[in-house]
């Protein structure tokens, strides 16, 4: 069992993935644009690659309209 933070909510995983299979296991935000680990871009091609391990920091980014 693994822990990690998404989006500041901590959350417990079995096993270290890659950030495709994350996205597939927490709540991603319908609108999400980027995925960041460890305050560093994800390339949406590699989130194939892109391993995610116990204690890494997941930000799943959003854009926010506003005026």
């Amino acid at each position: 069992m693994i822990k990690i933070t998404v989006n500041g909510r901590s959350v417990e995983l079995d096993d270290s993935m890659t950030v495709e299979h994350m996205l597939d296991r927490v709540d991603v935000p319908p609108n999400y644009l980027a995925v960041e680990v460890n305050a560093e871009v994800v390339p949406r091609e590699d989130y194939t690659t892109q391993p995610i391990q116990d204690g890494d920091q997941v930000e799943l980014v959003t854009l926010v309209g506003g005026g």
